[in-house]
């Protein structure tokens, strides 16, 4: 019976988010279209709304570890639902991504994605989206802020390992900027696939800066061991492993 509920409460969540993602797009598009500044403030209010209902709707609280940046960095993240992406961009003042191209077309999604900064390149063209940020940061036009890369270049579930992908590398070692790594446990409450919700502290943590300047093996080498390590204490600590058994 409680199951029974707690799905119910989970669909009736995943309508209320996307409903108030529709409604957030209209209301700031008249701000966001002149300035973006207001692209960046829909977007922050409507990650926080979605966290906010996420932890009296659905019993998921969250919870920000670390200090989060604020200058030019690259933050390279453990992807494991679309939870970290709403935790992780709440953080930031000025976050953008590479997206995928299919997203501009997008309602409300697309035209935001712009206007905050995002690269849109072709799927299966991730080295394209690499040197065209190099190239916009190069020649002085790309938008500032923080550029969020998924270091596995998808959603990977908790019980799952998958490599660490070179283009954040490659990102780290032309752009020669710093790097944040980040650590999550958001896939143990929100799945990266269906419905249900569980309810539970949902951890994502910014760890201690990878600084530029190091070579691409030992970058990669680092970032995927401090954040795999650190992301396995917090499914750990959630409790996550012994609710499967």
């Amino acid at each position: 019976m409680k199951q029974s509920i707690q799905w119910v409460r989970s669909v009736i969540f995943l309508g209320l988010i996307y409903f108030n993602l529709m409604v957030v797009g209209i209301v700031f598009l008249p701000w966001a279209l002149v300035s973006r500044s207001g692209a960046f403030a829909a977007a922050h209010t409507w990650c926080r709304s979605t966290m906010w209902l996420a932890g009296w709707m659905v019993g998921i609280k969250t919870e920000v570890r670390g200090t989060p940046p604020t200058g030019e960095v690259i933050v390279a993240a453990k992807h494991q639902s679309f939870l970290d992406i709403i935790m992780i961009y709440a953080s930031l003042p000025r976050g953008k991504f590479i997206m995928k191209k299919e997203l501009i077309y997008t309602p409300v999604i697309g035209i935001y994605g712009l206007r905050m900064g995002c690269v849109p390149v072709n799927r299966g063209k991730r080295g394209a989206a690499i040197r065209k940020m190099v190239a916009q940061v190069v020649a002085g036009i790309g938008n500032p802020g923080q550029l969020i890369i998924f270091a596995q270049g998808t959603r990977v579930p908790p019980t799952e390992k998958l490599p660490y992908k070179i283009g954040a590398g490659i990102l780290y070692k032309e752009l020669k900027q710093d790097c944040v790594p980040v650590a999550v446990n958001v896939g143990a409450f929100w799945p990266a696939h269906g419905i249900m919700r569980t309810p539970g502290t949902a951890v994502i943590e910014f760890l201690p800066t990878i600084p530029a300047g190091k070579s691409l093996s030992d970058f990669m080498e680092e970032l995927e061991n401090v954040v795999e390590t650190r992301s396995e204490e917090l499914l750990v600590e959630s409790g996550y492993y012994d609710r499967q058994k």
